[in-house]
């Protein structure tokens, strides 16, 4: 399981281990981790765990946040990344000291979170055109074979509606970044959605999500940066 270190000066002061999808950081008591400095902001950042990949996002701080020296507003998180948020130092140190790149979705939700998003528009993850055919992977183990039944997505709104993305990958992004910014999750025993950025939190059949993952059920209507789309199991 991944974790943080953190320390101050080079003392380190405590270990997190990363087992919540949505850990907080920041100087009032409910945060996940507290650092009672005022150079911290009361809601200062938040880590979203999904699977092996981890996204470190700034919360509009008032002295911002840097991984490596760099001022970040959301970062895909890397093994030995350093967070700064004043004095005080979070080591990121992934599981084994790898992610879960070997699913292909370390390239896809780095581009596409940190990607400018046309106006008007869904972006889904970067993957090929739906229209055009597609080489076949290599050979792996299909959802359908682990018990777990193909789904997809099709747009209801938007100048992309009638469009459908099936859900193959581990891990899937959908939204506007800088707007909102959604992950599905195949897991064994489902797909979830989760909530990664943004103010606002996505919404299933009507009603919003909160900051833990969300089950989704075969003709889920989802609402995401103002495009309706629809979640339906493959006959």
């Amino acid at each position: 399981m991944a974790k943080l270190i953190l320390s101050m000066d080079g003392l380190v002061l405590k270990e997190i281990l990363l087992d919540k999808e949505r850990l907080t950081i920041g100087r009032k008591p409910q945060n996940d981790i507290q650092i009672d400095n005022l150079a911290i902001s009361g809601e200062h950042a938040v880590v979203v765990t999904i699977l092996a990949d981890s996204f470190l996002e700034d919360l509009n701080s008032t002295n911002g946040t840097q991984v490596n020296g760099q001022a970040v507003k959301r970062h895909f998180l890397r093994h030995n990344d350093i967070i700064e948020l004043g004095k005080y130092k979070l080591k990121y140190l992934a599981d084994n000291g790898v992610t879960a790149a070997g699913h292909d979705t370390e390239p896809a939700i780095k581009n596409k979170v940190i990607a400018q998003a046309r106006p008007a528009e869904l972006q889904l993850e970067a993957v090929p055109d739906v229209r055009k055919p597609v080489a076949p992977a290599a050979p792996v183990a299909t959802p359908r074979a682990e018990g777990l039944p193909v789904a997809a997505i099709q747009l209801l709104s938007g100048p992309n509606a009638g469009k459908q993305l099936d859900l193959q990958k581990t891990l899937t992004t959908l939204g506007k970044p800088g707007v909102q910014v959604a992950v599905i999750a195949k897991r064994p025993h489902g797909y979830f959605i989760t909530h990664v950025e943004g103010d606002e939190f996505p919404s299933v059949n009507g009603r919003a999500i909160d900051a833990q993952a969300r089950a989704l059920n075969d003709h889920d209507v989802i609402e995401l940066a103002g495009i309706k789309m629809e979640f339906f199991h493959k006959p």
